[in-house]
Parts: C-alpha cells; structure tokens; sequence
C-alpha cells in the first residue's frame, strides 16, 4: 500500500501526517510506503517541515526533521494506492493540477475516514500559535488509527482494492 498525503505547502500538516502514519504502520508491521506533498506550485520545495510541526511530532516521539517538501503532481495517482487531501481546497487544487491523471476512486479528504461523508477538513495551523499544530496532531493521529484499521487487516503484500467512487 502506498499513501500520499497532500496539503498547501508540503510543511505543516501533510509531514505531520506522512510521520504520524509512518511510526503507526511501522507498529502495525505494515509494509506500506508514505510520502507527502503540497499543492502550491513549488513555494517550500526542498524545505524542511514547519517547526512547529517538527516540534509537535518530537513531543509524541515521531522525527519528521529529514522530511523536504515536494510538489503534488498528477502522477502521483499513478504511484499511490490513497491519496488524502487535508482539506476540500486542496482536493480541487489536486484535481486541477492532475487533470485527466485524476482518479477519484484513490484521492479523498483525510478527515472523511473519522467522519465518512462530511468532507471536514483538517485546520492548517500555518497562522496560528502552537495550540493549533497540537489540535492538529490530535485530528491526524485519529485518521491516520482509522486508516490502520480500515485497511491494515488486508494482506501486507498487497494494496487493499480500491473501493469504487469517491466518498467526497
């Protein structure tokens, strides 16, 4: 199983999510790959996370410190079994850039495997103080438990089937 996750800049909530999943499906035993990266055409390429963010995932023992932002491309639907956007925003900037590589069945907001069909989205933290990297790390960290669950019980192997049409 391979795992993309997608936010604005690659730097705040995405790394947050992409170490978060790591350390879990390192637990789980799982095979399954991650990656991240942003929608805005470049801004943080080669950055490394927010420190807030890297701050935040130290306090619950995860490094994501060697984590450099990337650009969302639309062959990543070709690379990745899930794709989560955190946020409705950018589930459109990922299907403007993608175009015609866009795959519904695969892209889907993070927020919609806690709350099936509500289309939340997670709060970039980008502006705010550090409380909100905190509520942030909180609403990842129980999406990504209900990823690990959803699809962890299938064969480490292989990637789960995709389920058909697109829940947001």
């Amino acid at each position: 199983m391979k795992i993309l996750m997608v936010c604005v800049g690659n730097i705040c909530r995405s790394p947050l999510a992409e170490g978060i999943m790591e350390q879990k499906v390192r637990q789980a035993g799982l095979g399954w790959e991650l990656d991240s990266a942003g929608t805005t055409n470049g801004y943080h390429v080669g950055e490394a996370p927010h420190h807030l963010s890297q701050k935040v995932a130290k306090l619950h023992g995860i490094d994501i410190s060697r984590q450099r932002a990337r650009s969302f491309t639309g062959e990543d639907f070709q690379q990745f079994d899930r794709i989560y956007a955190m946020s409705a925003d950018v589930l459109e900037q990922m299907k403007s850039i993608s175009r015609k590589s866009y795959d519904a069945r695969k892209a889907d907001l993070l927020l919609n495997e806690l709350y099936p069909g509500q289309n939340r989205s997670v709060p970039d933290p980008w502006y705010g103080p550090e409380p909100g990297y905190h509520e942030v790390y909180r609403l990842l960290d129980q999406a990504c438990d209900a990823i690990i669950r959803r699809y962890g019980g299938a064969s480490k192997a292989q990637a789960p089937a995709v389920e058909s049409g697109s829940r947001s």
